[in-house]
């Protein structure tokens, strides 16, 4: 297993003395020993699952009141995928709760609002806006594609149901398919390459004086270990886009379980990542 160094020990201010981060290079078989890595700290701390089976339930009745009106139900989709991109600023908490169970530390569900007391917060919050804003626009994205494709005559229909007849059955609905999943794998891969990483290494160690720096840093590092690790990065990000899908399935109530289980796993292969 070889390494990339990607930047030399530095100071980070207030005397903290930074080690210098490196790339690992990693194989398929890395990223299926963190799913299970991952599954086994779901197991050890299923006390979570109370806390997401509530909320991921609502959100799912939410999104269900929300298609109730035509012009927002052909947008629950991308509501849903975009869990993709939101994922790796979600499961902060969870990347704590791996890291005190890999140093032996007893752990429960509260645990994952420890991250609040991280000297890097600022650096998370800014990094989650980043995921959020490419969330939003996702979602324009989206509603651009269907315009585009199917167009607003669909949604006259929509209440029956009818439009999703025409997203299967018509050249329209087949181009809004091809072209919205297309323009949604470029998305996802942006969100893997941000964030894989980022935000783990934010919660693991100090990376420089301020926020915009330790974003910087953390950016890079998780750009590069995409790089370096093109096909199993690529595995790993169809785990987490099939994970998602069923999860989804009903009504949102599978990411209860799906969710804690990548979040951990992204701790686990962050860890075989970076040196």
């Amino acid at each position: 297993m070889t390494s990339n160094t990607l930047a030399d020990a530095r100071p980070a201010g207030a005397g903290v003395v930074v080690a210098p981060l490196a790339v690992r290079r990693i194989t398929v078989a890395d990223v299926l020993a963190a799913l299970r890595q991952g599954l086994d700290d779901f197991r050890d701390s299923r006390a979570h699952l109370i806390l997401l089976a509530l909320i991921y339930p609502v959100l799912g009745l939410v999104l269900g009141r929300i298609a109730s009106g035509a012009d927002a139900l052909p947008l629950i989709y991308p509501m849903v995928s975009g869990f993709a991109l939101l994922g790796p600023f979600a499961a902060v908490g969870l990347y704590e709760m791996s890291k005190r169970r890999e140093a032996g530390k007893p752990v429960s569900w509260g645990d994952a609002f420890d991250v609040r007391h991280s000297p890097q917060l600022g650096a998370i919050v800014l990094l989650g806006l980043l995921l959020g804003a490419l969330f939003v626009l996702w979602l324009y994205a989206a509603a651009a594609v269907f315009e585009a494709t199917l167009g607003r005559q669909a949604l006259e229909t929509a209440a029956s149901g009818a439009w999703l007849h025409a997203v299967f059955t018509t050249r329209a609905g087949w181009a809004l398919l091809i072209l919205g999943n297309g323009v949604g794998f470029l998305f996802a891969a942006a969100a893997l390459i941000l964030g894989v990483v980022s935000f783990p290494l934010l919660v693991d160690r100090p990376l420089a004086a301020t926020a915009g720096l330790q974003v910087t840093v953390a950016l890079r590092a998780s750009a590069a270990a995409v790089w370096a690790n093109k096909l199993p990065m690529a595995v790993w990000g169809a785990v987490v886009a099939g994970g998602l899908i069923l999860g989804s399935i009903p009504l949102l109530v599978g990411l209860a379980v799906v969710m804690p289980i990548l979040g951990h796993a992204t701790w686990h292969l962050y860890r075989k990542l970076i040196v």
